[in-house]
């Protein structure tokens, strides 16, 4: 059995869904909602690669001593 999307309501102000209104005519997203959500999805999956992306202590800390060894820090 395929299983149920669930949708809840975000209230947005009206000039901005007018905005996207208008931005979506002629694409393929089919009404403001669709592209809200694509928007929502592709900015988290942005955050999320810079949260795979941070350094961790050890990668730092080498970071720090080349940038100390070229006169970067003190």
């Amino acid at each position: 059995m395929a299983q149920e999307k669930k949708y809840t309501t975000v209230s947005i102000p009206k000039p901005l869904y007018e905005k996207i209104k208008a931005r979506i005519e002629g694409t393929g997203f089919t009404s403001v909602s669709d592209y809200v959500t694509y928007v929502l999805r592709e900015v988290l999956a942005s955050l999320e690669e810079e949260e795979e992306d941070v350094f961790s202590e050890e990668e730092e800390e080498k970071v720090k001593e080349r940038l100390r060894a070229l006169g970067y820090l003190d």
